[in-house]
């Protein structure tokens, strides 16, 4: 009874492998037809285009595909920038020197007359271009006040793949956990390394120090030049002296209005004022008097 029940189980697996291997097919889960090409910049590399032998009377045509299509291989022969380096082996293009402006989608097209009349084949390959990282931009304060929270920042726009970043102290390595370093003497700061910045929630004299920034792919790795920055304790004494002194200023400044207003400074110069506007009223009623009297005369 146990060989027979084992021997049932085996053919239920089997019909349920053959339904899902006839599922997967009919569903069309298969791999794409377009293949990726991947190059380092200024190396070379070699776009096949699998389609039949090339005989006679068969015409091939190479274009790069975006949003507007142009030609790489036309009428027999290269075009564009590819003149100077690039060759044709057969079907497939050899470029030489690639650069990060080669990335793209390539479609090769092979035509050639048959018996059902002009037959067309095509096939597409990807061309990722492998980009080291440039010198990245560091973003480092020169001075900042403990107990703040102090964000440096650190980005390259050249390497592709994207580069990951690493910062380090004196030369010496931040771990992205500072929990797990000995090292470490300050446990307060977070480091992302996708986004490249290193964020002190409560920064203390112990971070004082130069800092730079490492931006690593697998194509290469570039650091910025150090920069020091420096964390000082916030004087309270300062801020209290300083208080001090404007509140100082302000009451000798009270005191002094209040002593010209008790010995009638102000009201001295409001009299003044007034018998100098009466001086220029009375003036100008004379001039009018003397214009007027002219006049009738």
């Amino acid at each position: 009874m146990a060989r027979r029940s084992r021997h049932r189980l085996l053919l239920l697996l089997l019909r349920y492998l053959v339904v899902a291997l006839g599922y997967h097919k009919a569903c069309g889960f298969s791999a794409p037809k377009d293949k990726v090409v991947k190059a380092t910049e200024y190396q070379e590399i070699i776009l096949a285009c699998k389609t039949p032998k090339k005989t006679m009377s068969s015409r091939l045509e190479w274009k790069k595909l975006g949003r507007s299509v142009s030609f790489v291989y036309y009428q027999q022969a290269l075009q564009g920038d590819f003149k100077n380096r690039a060759e044709m082996i057969g079907f497939n293009i050899r470029i030489r020197n690639v650069t990060r402006n080669d990335a793209g989608k390539y479609r090769c097209e092979v035509s050639a007359p048959s018996e059902q009349g002009q037959n067309l084949e095509e096939d597409t390959v990807t061309l990722e271009v492998l980009v080291a990282p440039a010198v990245p931009s560091c973003e480092v304060p020169t001075s900042v006040l403990s107990g703040t929270v102090v964000e440096l920042r650190c980005q390259d726009k050249e390497g592709n793949p994207a580069p990951e970043y690493t910062w380090f102290k004196d030369g010496i390595r931040l771990l992205e956990n500072p929990k797990l370093g000995s090292q470490s003497t300050n446990s307060s700061y977070t480091v992302n390394a996708k986004s490249g910045t290193l964020q002190f929630n409560t920064v203390s004299k112990l971070d004082t120090g130069e800092y730079s920034c490492e931006a690593r792919n697998p194509v290469g790795y570039r650091r910025c030049t150090g920069k020091r920055m420096q964390v000082d304790d916030l004087n309270i004494s300062g801020i209290i002296a300083a208080v001090v002194v404007v509140v100082l200023v302000i009451t000798v400044c009270g005191l002094g209005v209040c002593y010209a207003q008790r010995k009638g400074y102000f009201s001295k110069e409001a009299s003044f004022q007034k018998s100098s506007s009466a001086l220029k009223a009375t003036t100008m009623s004379e001039n009018d008097f003397k214009h007027t009297k002219s006049f009738i005369i």
